[in-house]
């Protein structure tokens, strides 16, 4: 067995102002369409399948699963779609198709606090902000639906991440630890 700390982190809107989301050219925000539940599998698999979330949650290491998770996570009645959006890669007039490369997902839980559920950026297009700019306009969405706080987790060991979320105005909470099987070992 291994065990993977996790810190849980809160976002408070009376404590913090939320500045605009900013993007680089060529990328932009996708908001919720049922219909996008492939692009946000797809940009979810592609973020998470080799990286450490993956071994922590090993639903994120296939791209069925992933499918499957954005599913469940839409089927459920505390789904914001305000709080869920797609990021896109438009590059310059010659791409004709927009790459999916980035994706968020939000849930309300009670009546004033949500979570944000897998941030995910895909490797290439990494270290330009768009975590960031991603969080920022979930964050928008939530307050818009009237919740005062939002919380996510993250795996501690997952340093870029941790900055990112503490950049925005994330303070941690509470810290805990997953237990993951072992993969079995070929004989």
């Amino acid at each position: 067995m291994r065990y993977f700390r996790r810190f849980r982190m809160e976002f408070c809107f009376a404590e913090q102002t939320l500045p605009d989301p900013v993007l680089p050219a060529g990328y932009e925000f996708v908001p919720w369409d049922p219909r996008d539940i492939d692009r946000h599998a797809r940009a979810k698999y592609l973020s998470f399948h080799s990286e450490l979330d993956a071994l922590v949650f090993p639903c994120l290491s296939r791209l069925e699963t992933c499918r499957r998770l954005m599913l469940e996570i839409a089927g459920q009645r505390t789904f914001l779609p305000e709080a869920t959006w797609l990021l896109c890669y438009r590059g310059d007039e010659r791409q004709l198709t927009p790459l999916d490369c980035g994706t968020i997902q939000g849930l309300a839980n009670g009546r004033d606090a949500g979570s944000i559920q897998n941030v995910g950026i895909v490797p290439e297009h990494r270290g330009q902000g768009l975590g960031r700019a991603l969080v920022l306009q979930a964050l928008r969405g939530f307050q818009q639906r009237g919740l005062k706080r939002v919380y996510l987790e993250a795996t501690a060991e997952n340093t870029p991440a941790i900055e990112l979320y503490r950049t925005v105005g994330f303070r941690l909470i509470r810290t805990s630890y997953r237990e993951v099987a072992d993969p079995p070992t070929d004989v």
